[in-house]
C-alpha cells in the first residue's frame, strides 16, 4: 500500500482515517504501565467485541465523556441511572451487557490493584515484565490464561481474543508486522 509520508505500515491501519494512523504509530504496542490507561484500554477493548476497533477507536473520544475520563472511582460506584444514561448516549456503543460488564471490571480492576499493588504490576507479571514478540496472531497460550485469570475473578467480555488485542494494545504483545516502519522499534 502506498502511504502519503511514504512509511509502510501494518496492513490493517486505515491510511484514510487519521485517528487509526495516529493510534498505530504512537500508540499500539507501546507498553503500558499507567493503571489508568490500563483501565481505559480494557473497557475499550471489551467494546469491540463483534465490532472493529476502528469503530471504538472512533468514538473514544465520546467514551471518555460518557464514563467520566475512565476516572475508575466513579465508574466503580455506577448505579441504575448511570447505566440508563449510558445505555441512552448516541455518540457510544449501547450494548447494556457491555456497559454492565464495564462496571463489573472496574470493580474487579480495582480489587486487582488491592491485591498486586497495581493493575500494572498484575498484568505484566505474566510475563515477568517482559515484551513477547508475535504477529499474525488472535489468541495464545498468555492470552488464554490471562482470560481465564480475569474471568475467574469475575470480568466479563474478557475472552481470549479481546485480551489478546488487549495486551498488543497496550505492548504486553509486540506484534507490528514484517515490513512495518515499526516492526523493530
Amino acid at each position: 500500500m502506498e502511504w502519503q509520508d511514504g512509511k509502510v505500515r501494518c496492513w490493517w491501519a486505515n491510511p484514510k482515517n487519521e485517528k487509526y494512523i495516529r493510534y498505530h504509530d504512537e500508540e499500539w504496542g507501546v507498553p503500558v504501565h499507567d493503571d489508568h490507561r490500563l483501565f481505559e484500554m480494557l473497557v475499550l477493548e471489551s467494546f469491540q467485541a463483534g465490532l472493529t476497533w476502528e469503530c471504538v477507536l472512533n468514538k473514544r473520544e465520546d467514551f471518555r465523556r460518557a464514563f467520566d475520563e475512565f476516572d475508575l472511582e466513579k465508574v466503580c460506584a455506577y448505579d441504575e441511572a448511570d447505566l440508563e444514561r449510558l445505555k441512552e448516549d448516541p455518540k457510544i456503543i449501547r450494548n447494556r451487557r457491555k456497559i454492565q460488564a464495564a462496571v463489573t471490571n472496574a470493580q474487579v480492576f480495582r480489587r486487582i490493584q488491592e491485591e498486586f499493588g497495581s493493575f500494572s504490576e498484575y498484568i505484566w507479571q505474566w510475563t515477568e515484565g517482559e515484551i513477547v514478540y508475535e504477529n499474525d496472531r488472535t489468541c495464545s497460550e498468555l492470552s488464554d490464561a490471562v482470560s481465564k485469570d480475569l474471568k475467574k475473578r469475575g470480568m466479563k467480555f474478557v475472552g481470549t481474543t479481546i485480551i489478546y488485542a488487549y495486551l498488543q494494545a497496550i505492548g504486553v504483545i509486540y506484534s507490528h508486522e514484517e515490513g512495518c516502519f515499526l516492526e523493530h522499534v
